[in-house]
């Protein structure tokens, strides 16, 4: 029997937190097994001066961790749910997606008690996101955005150094670091919808490796995983990636899967939101349904421009 695991991580503060929070959990419903880390760069660790928009690859973070995968240099790979693309590479699989952590989008702004509704008027926030800019900016069309790129200390060392007045991150890789004291508010869902996937980690292990596969379900959240395998569906149905303002939430509830999505236009001036409930066993057709449902409202015009201004087709 193996006793060894390796798994794949790519280097930035969060991305060790959550390999290591693979690591325990591996180690404590395994004890005879030893998990050790190797580091990793992507390209998008590697490109930190141009926005993810501008750059068009969907394998940003995960490309360099899948080729190891498939090489077998390393038994698994844990990711942010939010940057594994919707199509894995043969040969590959996500084998089990951790208990949620909060999906919320946090403002963190110079004045403590800032939300995005207090704002000064032509605020200035700073974000990497284009589906954090086109839901902020249909809220509150007189806020600038710039971009922003770098890992989450970085990002918040970048405010607290500039002119900005405040800048957006996800909820999760904030609290996960120990940097909530930085929080000035929580994002409602209502006001912006999270990525898809956010806020769950997202193990890919190679497909033939069934022993690797037995101990990762030790990890595995059945809710979590049936409600971004409703998000993915939609996103993959609406063929977006992180050039493209979608945003999605699904969640399991005691009486069915409910999905909430929207796709905008990259000034905000146009928004199309929709929401579904379902049975939880049904996750896939749920999110495939909706994102058709989007497309006819109107959605399919959006992102017909947006391919076409950022060349992603």
């Amino acid at each position: 029997m193996k006793n060894k695991i390796i798994i794949g991580s790519r280097g930035s503060e969060l991305a060790l937190w959550q390999a290591n929070h693979v690591k325990k959990s591996i180690e404590k419903s395994h004890r005879s097994i030893k998990v050790d880390i190797k580091i990793i760069k992507t390209k998008g660790d590697k490109i930190l001066d141009v926005a993810l928009s501008k750059i068009g690859d969907k394998s940003l973070f995960t490309k360099e961790l899948e080729i190891q995968l498939l090489e077998r240099k390393i038994d698994l790979a844990v990711h942010s749910l939010k940057d594994l693309q919707t199509k894995i590479p043969d040969g590959l699989k996500l084998a089990a997606v951790s208990k949620r952590h909060g999906v919320e989008d946090v403002l963190i702004a110079k004045k403590k008690s800032a939300t995005i509704h207090n704002l000064r008027e032509n605020a200035v926030v700073a974000t990497g996101s284009l589906r954090r800019k086109c839901q902020l900016l249909h809220l509150r069309p007189d806020i600038t955005v710039v971009d922003l790129r770098g890992n989450v200390p970085s990002r918040i060392e970048k405010l607290l150094k500039s002119d900005w007045d405040a800048i957006i991150l996800a909820r999760a890789g904030v609290e996960r670091l120990n940097l909530k004291k930085f929080i000035s508010s929580y994002i409602r869902i209502d006001d912006i919808l999270p990525a898809v996937g956010q806020g769950a980690l997202g193990i890919e292990i190679n497909e033939y490796n069934k022993f690797v596969y037995e101990i990762v379900q030790a990890i595995h959240h059945e809710d979590t995983y049936l409600a971004v395998l409703a998000e993915r569906s939609l996103l993959k149905t609406l063929e977006g990636g992180c050039q493209v303002p979608i945003g999605a939430f699904a969640e399991v509830r005691s009486n069915g899967l409910y999905l909430d999505a929207m796709v905008g236009s990259l000034d905000g001036s146009l928004s199309f939101r929709k929401k579904v409930r379902g049975p939880k066993q049904g996750a896939e057709k749920i999110g495939k349904a909706l994102a058709k449902d989007l497309l006819k409202a109107g959605a399919d015009k959006i992102l017909k421009e947006i391919y076409q201004t950022v060349r992603l087709k």
